[in-house]
């Protein structure tokens, strides 16, 4: 990957459609090579050009291969958003591996169930970041194929004091950790990125499932980047733009309509850490944003931002957004108050590699806002009944979608990858949806009992595994509610175990402190017993009923 002769033919082999790099390393080296004096990141006081990150990510693949990393290896990234990120994450795949982002809103059972599911072997986590010291969370946990720990430095410095009060054996800075890979030469370096097939997976992100225990989703490198190239196109993303990446690049939408969204188009990556609308502001007029996707509660809080109509905010272009029911008039606000000229909404998860429909730029505000647009170019969307027919047009059903979108597999997993798609190769949702006559796609009901906090899933099921950890619970049932703020919000049914009496607000805390914070219930209801059918199932659409009207009880 060292090599700048090598450069153009590297990228040129590994060309997909329509010239589109077909792995990351080859990706990276376009970009550096097409966009090289444009600013590829800007993170605070860091200014990085194309040239200069195809330059930072060929030293970190030198710092994996120093560290033992293998083709196919697991590298595990626990981080916010910022340069960092971008660097360790497409090092870690110019060096073969296979990227397992988790997200920062994780507690240490959490992590340590996805970084020993993957098998990781090397794990690149931050120091401290809002007050919570990364490393610490796993003390004690066992986690025997992990052998390296690079720790990076938060938004506050402090990387050196965390390697100092850490045990766990291979822990380092990421300074100490990259600079150990100047003893990698060019012609290793370059033969290992070379190596990367397009279709040897780039990335396994861990998703909830129903079942209660998350399940890592693996998609290849030729995936990633033909999806999210057809995504670049179809929003306009182009040369020139200012991308504000408020979404967490530890989930799709942050890393693939993100990270490699820009390096497809030569757009400019202006990450924030954290969701903060007084920072959104201030860093659309600094930096002159053009480019901000996000979930809607976003769009409305700088709507409603006290200082909007003093900040120069003139630059916004193009926002995508989706996750959650979408307002005709937000739509229309967000052209008229806050600038967009374009503005779509868009469907997918993990297991389609981010995206399976998608609005087009030039829909009314209606379309936009009622549904999730219709397939993206090369995929076949349906909407069928429980026999796998096509029902009629505008008629709910599950939505099933075919096509290069759709993910190479559960890792480790081919009996729930066999459940997830089928003989015929169409991936089952599991979301209930309508299609009209245009083929736009409209979401009616929630995968199973998924619901949708802030714009992040929750699934009850791996709510109520975690829950049932707690000492004081014997039966637990999650179901999610309308919330005005958040959109959605968890509330749980909780019975004590024998000769306890939990309170709401012990199990609240107890919760905030085990899991992410958008999955912890923000009620918690202690019952005598849960309402079962006749074959023991709990049934949830009664608990929702008393949940939506404030039952106590």
């Amino acid at each position: 990957m060292a090599s700048p002769a090598g450069d153009a033919e590297h990228a040129a082999d590994r060309a997909g459609p329509a010239g589109v790099p077909a792995t990351v390393p080859a990706l990276v080296l376009d970009a550096a090579a097409r966009h090289a004096d444009v600013e590829a990141v800007v993170d605070g006081d860091a200014r990085v050009t194309y040239a200069k990150l195809g330059r930072l990510v060929d030293a970190a693949a030198r710092a994996h291969l120093a560290a033992g990393v293998e083709p196919g290896d697991r590298v595990a990234l626990w981080a916010p958003n910022g340069l960092d990120w971008v660097v360790a994450a497409l090092g870690a795949q110019a060096a073969g591996a296979v990227l397992v982002p988790l997200s920062t809103r994780l507690k240490g059972t959490e992590a340590a169930y996805v970084l020993g599911g993957s098998r990781a072997r090397v794990l690149v986590v931050v120091g401290d970041f809002l007050g919570t010291r990364y490393p610490a969370m796993l003390d004690g946990r066992d986690l025997p194929d992990l052998r390296a720990v690079a720790v990076l430095d938060g938004p506050e410095g402090g990387a050196d004091a965390v390697v100092a009060a850490d045990a766990r054996p291979g822990t380092t800075t990421w300074p100490a950790f990259v600079a150990a890979g100047a003893t990698v030469n060019d012609a290793d370096a370059e033969a290992r990125a070379r190596s990367v097939r397009p279709d040897d997976p780039a990335d396994l992100m861990f998703t909830s499932g129903t079942t209660g225990r998350p399940k890592g989703v693996l998609c290849s490198h030729a995936q990633d980047l033909r999806v999210f190239e057809v995504w670049a196109s179809t929003v306009g993303l182009r040369v020139g733009d200012r991308y504000l990446l408020v979404n967490p690049m530890s989930h799709s939408f942050g890393y693939k309509a993100g990270i490699l969204a820009c390096l497809l188009a030569g757009a400019t990556m202006l990450p924030l850490p954290a969701f903060d609308v007084d920072a959104v502001v201030d860093l659309v007029a600094r930096e002159r944003a053009t480019v901000l996707p996000g979930p809607p509660t976003l769009y409305q809080a700088m709507l409603h931002h006290p200082r909007r109509a003093d900040a120069d905010l003139s630059s916004l272009r193009l926002a995508v957004t989706g996750a959650a029911a979408v307002p005709t008039s937000l739509v229309e606000r967000m052209r008229a108050d806050l600038g967009f000229t374009t503005v779509v909404t868009a469907y997918g998860l993990t297991e389609s590699t981010g995206m399976v429909t998608i609005c087009r730029p030039d829909d009314d505000a209606e379309t936009i806002a009622t549904t999730s647009g219709r397939a993206i170019p090369g995929v076949e969307v349906r909407v069928v009944d429980d026999a796998g027919r096509e029902v009629t047009r505008g008629e709910p059903g599950e939505i099933v979608c075919r096509g290069h979108n759709v993910m190479q597999g559960y890792f480790e997993d081919t009996e729930a990858t066999a459940e997830a798609i089928d003989a015929d190769g169409w991936l089952h949702t599991g979301d209930i949806g309508t299609m009209d006559e245009r083929g736009y796609v409209r979401i009616t009901d929630r995968k199973k009992d998924m619901f949708i906090v802030g714009g992040f899933n929750a699934y009850p099921a791996e709510i109520e595994d975690l829950l049932l950890s707690h000492p004081d619970i014997a039966q637990v049932a999650v179901v999610g509610v309308p919330d005005e703020r958040l959109g959605e919000m968890g509330v749980a049914y909780v019975v004590p175990a024998p000769g306890t009496d939990p309170s709401p607000d012990d199990i609240m805390a107890w919760a905030r402190a085990t899991m992410a914070n958008y999955k912890v219930p923000r009620r918690v209801v202690v019952v005598d017993a849960l309402p079962l059918n006749a074959s023991g199932k709990v049934l949830k659409y009664e608990l929702r009923q008393r949940a939506t009207a404030g039952a106590t009880t």
